[in-house]
């Protein structure tokens, strides 16, 4: 049974037609065109499919749209631009470190909303807030040094 459902999505709002069970990752990616959040597991076990709902991170493919009504949503998309990038997404850039690319979108938004509330964080602050999220291409020493290059930009 679907129904109107209304998303803000990066400062938007958009009216879709949709089963209120339906995870937030499809209505993202297949009503919305969006190309990022990534599928990664549908397990919420990897976390390519992190947003921001209202300002926390959650993994869209264990969140119904329905979860989503009312609330902000941001994406990868909607955290900076290529103008001016959030600072996680600027440190990624100067510290290299994609690869594949198929995993930073969790990774960044789970550490951007780290960052926001917890201010020079230690190391082991840094791993324990990104533990569950995988990178099959090995990057995570990059990804540890982007974020505490971007927890030294955020102040």
């Amino acid at each position: 049974m679907t129904q109107r459902v209304t998303l803000k999505v990066n400062g938007r709002v958009e009216a879709i037609d949709a089963d209120p069970d339906m995870p937030l990752l499809y209505a993202l990616r297949n009503e919305l065109g969006l190309s990022n959040p990534h599928f990664g597991c549908g397990l919420a076990q990897c976390g390519a499919c992190t947003v921001h709902l209202d300002g926390e991170p959650v993994r869209a493919c264990a969140t119904p749209v329905s979860a989503a009504e009312g609330a902000e949503i941001t994406t990868l998309a909607g955290l900076g631009t290529a103008e001016r990038p959030h600072p996680v997404q600027q440190a990624y850039i100067d510290e290299q470190v994609p690869q594949c690319g198929y995993c930073v979108n969790g990774w960044i938004m789970t550490a951007a909303a780290f960052l926001k509330r917890t201010k020079r964080p230690s190391d082991e602050q840094i791993r324990d807030a990104l533990s569950g999220l995988k990178c099959r291409c090995g990057t995570h020493l990059a990804i540890l040094r982007a974020v505490k290059r971007a927890a030294r930009a955020m102040g």
